[in-house]
């Protein structure tokens, strides 16, 4: 374990002389990362517009679609990082995957309305989003020195939430300019996809890593890998996650809240999650780099007692500032959770099998969402939304003391 030198058990030392330039591979991958996200929310923010209401879909037949194909790219991620292990191919999995997204456009222009033809494009673009996850993640914590992963992550998410906040405007101004021309989204956000494909393979490295790290003499060989689920450390990151992750309600169920309790007007729906994004956007570097400082265990809790703070405004008397203040409390607990619990458990895992660990701890939390999300609305349906609030709410309670004690102190870096 890392003994910091202010005497936290849970934060990794900070060695003399080590630079606190964030590595040009992070840049390089944030750069892709925000291309890309302008491209898939591009087609995010008008999907629903061009199904529902452009090809007569059912809101029914457009959850299903959305729903399957979301629940199988956190399967999809296992295989991602099990084929980025083998002879250490992350930048090529990584590729193959924004590669995947990218055409996901092409098919959804050349579908021409057929439902068939959509629902491949869609699988398409979650698998290609599922494939490069994990490999990406893993790139990220091979570019750095393991004390500066919260702020590798941090810069990550940062430039990838500003790529999420200029798709939806991309998109309605390609619509504003082509009089409601759907095609013309999906053409534009197909070559900015392929510009995210040709950034990652022009500018990140194959092979990153610090040179600051580079051994003088010959290392020895590492010992034999075993699986990640036999590494009682990262088995107890696991655990924490997927418990906090099934207490975790859903985003869109905390708008939906926040319009019925402030009976706001419909349309003020889709521009909630932009609140949560700006605020993730803005807190995400300084929120890595407080856990590298502080310790990201307890970030990472700290950010799900933001979370319940949210819980718990929606459960005050509602009015208008809850709604700035549930949208800031979201954004704090995304930043100081998404890279964090990465950086996290990066130095628990070996490098040659860094992706397929990391893959691993993102199905769990995915999976454990997921059934948290399903559990909350059975509530909603069976109790009432207050009552099943109050069960979300204790259970994230209970969630956080028992995590609290799963939660190892920060790992060793393992070769």
């Amino acid at each position: 374990m890392y003994l910091a030198a202010n005497g936290r058990p849970d934060a990794p030392p900070r060695p003399p002389g080590v630079r606190r330039r964030v590595p040009a591979a992070v840049l390089a991958l944030g750069a892709v990362s925000l291309v890309t996200d302008v491209s898939s929310e591009m087609v995010t923010a008008v999907l629903p517009l061009y199904l529902v209401l452009g090809l007569g879909l059912t809101p029914l037949q457009f959850g299903f679609l959305d729903g399957m194909f979301n629940g199988a790219t956190a399967l999809v991620r296992l295989l991602g990082g099990r084929l980025a292990d083998r002879r250490g191919h992350h930048k090529r999995v990584a590729g193959a995957g924004y590669l995947l997204s990218a055409l996901s456009r092409l098919g959804l222009l050349l579908a021409g309305g057929a439902t068939g033809g959509i629902a491949a494009a869609l699988a398409a673009d979650r698998l290609g989003k599922g494939i490069r996850t994990a490999p990406r993640d893993a790139l990220i914590s091979l570019s750095g020195p393991p004390e500066s992963l919260g702020r590798s992550f941090g810069v990550h998410r940062a430039m990838d939430t500003t790529g999420a906040l200029l798709g939806p405007l991309a998109a309605f101004a390609v619509l504003w300019a082509t009089a409601d021309a759907y095609d013309a989204v999906f053409a534009v956000s197909f070559c900015t996809g392929l510009l995210g494909v040709l950034l990652l393979v022009v500018y990140v490295p194959a092979a990153p890593g610090p040179a600051t790290r580079a051994p003088a003499t010959p290392a020895p060989a590492p010992p034999p890998r075993r699986p990640v689920l036999r590494d009682p450390v990262f088995r107890r990151v696991l655990y924490a996650s997927a418990l906090l992750g099934a207490t975790t309600i859903g985003d869109a169920f905390l708008y939906l809240l926040l319009l019925r309790g402030l009976d706001l007007p419909p349309a003020l729906f889709t521009l909630l999650p932009l609140g949560a994004a700006a605020v993730y956007l803005l807190l995400a570097v300084p929120a890595g780099r407080i856990a590298d400082r502080t310790g990201r265990r307890t970030a990472f809790l700290l950010g799900h007692c933001a979370l319940l703070g949210a819980y718990a405004l929606l459960l005050a008397p509602l009015c208008a500032p809850t709604v700035v203040g549930v949208l800031a409390l979201l954004g704090i607990f995304y930043a100081a959770t998404d890279g964090v619990l990465m950086a996290l458990a990066a130095p628990a895992l070996p490098a040659a099998g860094r992706a397929g660990g990391l893959a691993v701890l993102q199905t769990g939390q995915a999976l454990a969402r997921l059934l948290g999300a399903a559990g909350f609305g059975a509530a909603w349906t069976l109790w009432g939304q207050r009552p099943a609030l109050w069960a979300a709410a204790l259970a994230l309670a209970g969630a956080l003391a028992a995590a609290s004690r799963i939660l190892p102190a920060a790992p060793q870096e393992v070769p």
